[in-house]
């Protein structure tokens, strides 16, 4: 991979503070990646901008509940 593709900023949820089982957010120049903060040495997973911006509308409209 590219090095100006590899995930920077990573972040998690500021809903799992006191957790250690969630997901991080990291950004790309082409969208997100998303990674595991168990296990970070796995890898993550990467979409597009478009992608992203639909799984958090998705998200907001409660359509996973």
């Amino acid at each position: 991979m590219n090095a100006s593709h590899e995930p920077h900023d990573w972040r998690k949820s500021s809903y799992s503070a006191n957790t250690s089982t969630c997901v991080e957010v990291g950004r790309t120049t082409d969208g997100a990646a998303v990674r595991d903060s168990k296990d970070r040495t796995a890898g993550h997973i990467t979409t597009t901008h478009h992608q992203w911006r639909t799984f958090l509308q998705a998200l907001k409209a409660d359509h996973f509940g």
